[in-house]
């Protein structure tokens, strides 16, 4: 029996190669899209869910309450993780982990290299899933000197010889090699790590910093076995307070697996984030497929007054309905799993792409047994799904009423196949309108004024030898015209590294609380930055030696402050007094949607750890790259220089916002190519379904602009339908998403006519060629049997 409907299924395909080919052709394309889909949120809801504790492992946040409202953090004190492992016996293991890049290098060879890193403490191997290939994760940290190298980057340093017990030198000091991990996977938000050293060697060292009130590094929390989460959150709810007079933040156990997902906190309660980009492109990659299988339902129903026949002579034979069902969906699933086959070589040519354009290493498991019976049932899916309702449609018809010629379809105003096209059109002309709306947003971020200028700005990172040295490059570079002005600051313009709730100034209402960002500078800053100062001066020690304890404040501080004259106040950051020298414009340090934070920027009493340069435009930027390196190899040779333009740094706020723009844009077109596809097939079979009717109308007068006209106008009606059903949708969906942004557009109404009327030329275009291909045919080719 199956042998009989394979053998007629293929009989089927080759005689009608036409619409068979746009049948596979759109649902390899829509499958083949589906699947990068799938690859991609897959990925994206593995994030560290693969720990064997994963149930168990928690971060410890920080609720704030500012201006009446809560701001939830990931900071810790780094003096809180002890205290959690020693005071609180549902605690089995903790770490702390802050993120450090330094030079390792072998004592006495020539091989040095910049690597990413993270201080850790013991526990940390213990708490988290990432295997060593050598070395016991119980003790690899024991020792305060040991450190962990992951496997990448042992095989940099020491080739093919063992690393177990050989020196690293970082900076001055030395640690010895007691384990080697494997590279972590790119699904953890650990992957930066290149090794890991212990933070025995900071608490040995004195460098501890034991203010409960300075949020500075990350902590994690694992659990003991049955211990309620809910419970021991509210046990360390106020370990901060308990601790300083000054602490006032909450802290909770938050799951760790949701961290990448759910981390957009709404006066302290989880509202989503990734998360609602993650469900829309699942649902896209749905309606994606779904939209390929209605072309094939669509123009198998079409068809079907030519299979009728077929239909009525096998029922009249004896055939059940039962075994027609069977039959048209062996027929689909035929189909499905040739388009599958044309999917998978669609998928292996683009991935590279795609990897590129979302920034993932995605992959196909070929020897993981789960992903061809994945691909096996996403196949058979496919196959049912399109071609269920043909399948139910064609064995539905009456043989009496074939055979007579009585099975004709009526043209009642709504049919299925006119509900399946508008619906392809509605999602079709959404992802357009969204993809519109994205852009529109992320150039109304870009457009903002930033109260910088970042032409030729780029900075460096600063570490011991630069700061041995600062004075003696920033001379060279401005000497030597490579540069017209260097600062030594905090952090790059576009981070924000520090920020505090104390600070108090004259006047300031008893209780008040509010985020002031903190920044440093040893002088130039303004002019290096190309700031604008609204009053007073900027930061300079050589003319004011009491400049150590100077300060800037921007607009938002001094409206913030109240102060009329600003030049002269104090600002008190126990137990440390700042005073007013200078008021500079806002400019964005953060998200380039979100309001600017008041700001604080002293003098260098409180460290550095950035070096601004801003190059000399009037040379090639060549030549200033060029001579920029030369210097700081004479000063600092044990350092490759690494640097990064101001403006790529803050290009790369838009991110995330440019992936979804770019993800929409891309299946927003395929999208409309797959409806057009099927809009193509129906438009050429009803030509050929009215091919003696044209030749009729020709005869009579009609003239191929009228035969045209006629032939395009059902479809464009139902394009036009399905654009009045996607706008407002779209509008609510665009809303939705525009709700996380304090400046965002207000969508306008010419967005939505702007989609419209392309979706509209787009299947007019489509539509038309074949209407045209129709209305020119010579009227005695078809009335010649006549």
């Amino acid at each position: 029996m199956f042998r009989n409907y394979f053998s007629i299924a293929i009989r089927n395909l080759f005689r009608n190669k036409g619409f068979s080919s746009i049948n596979i052709g759109g649902l390899a394309i829509g499958m083949a899209s589906a699947i990068l889909i799938l690859l991609w949120v897959q990925h994206e809801t593995s994030y560290d869910r693969f720990h064997q504790h994963a149930d168990r492992l928690y971060q410890v946040w920080s609720n704030d309450s500012i201006a009446g409202k809560i701001r939830s953090m990931t900071m810790t004190p780094e003096i809180m993780a002890p205290t959690l492992k020693t005071d609180f016996p549902e605690v089995e293991g903790v770490t702390r982990v802050r993120w450090t890049r330094n030079l390792l290098a072998l004592p006495h060879q020539e091989v040095k290299l910049l690597s990413n890193g993270a201080v850790v403490d013991q526990d940390f191997l213990a708490m988290f899933s990432f295997p060593l290939l050598t070395g016991n994760s119980k003790t690899v940290l024991k020792d305060p000197s040991s450190i962990v190298l992951a496997e990448r980057l042992a095989k940099k340093l020491f080739k093919n010889e063992n690393p177990i017990g050989q020196v690293v030198s970082i900076g001055q000091e030395g640690y010895t090699v007691s384990g080697v991990l494997q590279d972590l996977p790119d699904n953890t938000q650990f992957s930066y790590i290149d090794y890991l050293i212990s933070y025995d060697r900071e608490v040995m060292a004195g460098n501890i910093d034991k203010d409960w009130t300075n949020f500075s590094i990350s902590t994690f929390v694992l659990l003991r076995p049955n211990m309620d989460a809910a419970v021991t959150s509210n046990k360390i709810k106020h370990i901060v307070a308990q601790h300083s007079v000054d602490g006032k933040t909450e802290e909770f156990l938050y799951p760790f697996s949701r961290t990448r997902l759910y981390d957009h906190f709404e006066n302290g309660v989880a509202i989503g984030g990734r998360i609602t980009t993650v469900r829309t492109f699942f649902l896209v990659a749905v309606f994606i497929l779904l939209i390929a299988c209605i072309n094939f339902m669509n123009l198998a129903t079409a068809r079907s007054n030519k299979r009728a026949k077929e239909v009525g002579v096998r029922k009249a034979i004896g055939a059940a309905k039962g075994a027609l069902i069977l039959q048209f969906l062996t027929e689909s699933l035929l189909l499905a799993c040739i388009a599958g086959l044309f999917a998978w070589l669609i998928v292996v040519i683009a991935l590279p792409y795609f990897n590129t354009l979302t920034g993932k290493q995605l992959h196909i498991a070929y020897t993981d047994i789960n992903s061809w019976l994945s691909a096996a049932g996403f196949i058979l899916l496919t196959g049912l799904l399109a071609g269920s309702y043909p399948a139910f449609y064609l064995s539905a018809f009456k043989p009496l009423a074939v055979l007579k010629g009585l099975n004709k379809i009526g043209n009642t105003l709504i049919t299925p196949r006119r509900v399946l096209v508008v619906l392809q059109f509605s999602f079709a002309i959404v992802l357009i309108i969204c993809t519109i709306i994205v852009t529109r947003q992320i150039q109304y971020g870009k457009a903002r004024k930033t109260g910088l200028d970042m032409n030729n700005l780029v900075h460096v990172y600063l570490n011991d030898e630069m700061d041995k040295n600062f004075q003696l490059i920033k001379q060279e570079l401005i000497a030597s015209g490579y540069a017209t002005s260097v600062a030594k600051v905090l952090s790059p313009l576009s981070e924000n590294w520090a920020y505090g709730l104390s600070l108090s100034w004259p006047g300031k209402p008893a209780g008040m609380q509010v985020q002031i960002n903190r920044f440093t500078e040893e002088g130039d800053l303004v002019k290096t930055a190309g700031m604008r100062l609204i009053s007073g001066r900027d930061i300079d020690l050589k003319t004011y030696p009491t400049d150590s304890t100077a300060c800037l404040i921007n607009e938002s501080a001094a409206k913030l402050m109240g102060f009329e004259d600003p030049i002269g106040k104090e600002i008190y950051d126990d137990p440390d007094r700042f005073h007013i020298v200078g008021v500079i414009e806002d400019f964005i340090q953060e998200s380039p949607y979100m309001p600017v934070h008041p700001i604080v920027i002293k003098g260098p009493k409180n460290g550095t750890g950035t070096i601004l340069i801003k190059l000399n435009a009037g040379k090639s930027l060549v030549a200033d790259i060029t001579g920029m390196e030369q210097v700081f190899k004479k000063y600092n040779p044990a350092y490759p220089l690494e640097y990064k333009f101001s403006q790529d740094a803050y290009a790369a706020k838009f991110g995330n916002e440019n992936l979804t723009a770019k993800l929409a844009g891309l299946f927003a077109g395929l999208t409309i190519f797959i409806s057009c596809l099927g809009l193509f097939g129906l438009a050429a079979f009803m030509a050929e379904s009215r091919f003696k009717e044209i030749g009729i109308r020709k005869v009579l007068g009609a003239s191929a602009a009228n035969i045209t006209v006629l032939l395009s106008k059902d479809f464009i009606q139902l394009v036009i339908i399905a654009v009045f059903i996607a706008s407002p949708l779209a509008y609510w969906m665009s809303n939705r998403w525009l709700q996380d942004f304090y400046y965002r557009i207000n969508p306008s109404i010419w967005i939505f006519i702007t989609a419209g009327t392309l979706a509209v030329l787009i299947a007019l275009l489509t539509v038309s060629s074949q209407a045209i291909k129709a209305a020119m045919t010579n009227p005695a080719k078809s009335l010649k049997t006549e």
